[in-house]
């Protein structure tokens, strides 16, 4: 069973809170079943996620999620609920994740993880908003089966090359900072040359 150091188990952390804000249902079944397999040590406060109580109830709502993910209108309310559940839950494990560490830096370790989560979370949404406007269903499930491949993919790529995995989802999350940046110009520019004429 590999023993993560504490800079892979950072690294690992990340990778592994980018995905929960993808699916964190499928991001915690797999991490369960990578731990039970002996792929990886995870730390003691984060043991409870290879309890198969744990495991069978994500998968449980990971089939919800499958199905209402892929529903043109359903997958952008089902999303915006799971914006209660994805961010914290990310929060929680870099919490777990950080209990050698003193009070203060477990408490940042949470924010870091709730905000790399809250990213790839915004994005799915934003994309997701932006999908759910096709009259056709198959974007919405391409998109959904896209998203998923990408939580469970880089949950194991990370249990294997932490700091890769860490790294690639840092570069998710400036890719997805700066999209929204220009996204927010874009609307700017949209609305100067009317406020302009308002104000003359």
């Amino acid at each position: 069973m590999l023993a993560l150091s504490h800079r892979d188990l950072a690294a690992l952390v990340v990778a592994v809170c980018f995905a929960s804000g993808l699916n964190v249902y499928a991001t915690v079944v797999t991490l369960g079943l990578l731990a039970r397999s002996g792929a990886l040590a995870l730390p003691e406060p984060l043991a409870l996620i290879e309890s198969w109580w744990v495991i069978g109830g994500c998968a449980a709502i990971w089939l919800i999620d499958f199905f209402a993910d892929k529903t043109p209108g359903v997958d952008l309310v089902w999303n915006v609920l799971q914006t209660f559940v994805r961010v914290p839950a990310a929060g929680l494990i870099a919490y777990a994740a950080a209990t050698p560490l003193s009070p203060a830096a477990q408490l940042a370790a949470a924010a870091v993880g709730s905000l790399i989560a809250l990213a790839a979370h915004g994005g799915k949404l934003a994309m997701r908003t932006t999908v759910t406007a096709s009259p056709e269903p198959f974007s919405n499930i391409a998109l959904s089966v896209a998203e998923d491949a990408i939580a469970i993919g880089l949950t194991w790529f990370a249990t294997h090359h932490p700091i890769l995995a860490g790294a690639i989802a840092i570069t998710f999350v400036a890719a997805i900072l700066l999209l929204v940046r220009l996204v927010i110009r874009g609307i700017r520019r949209l609305f100067r040359p009317a406020g302009k004429a308002f104000t003359t």
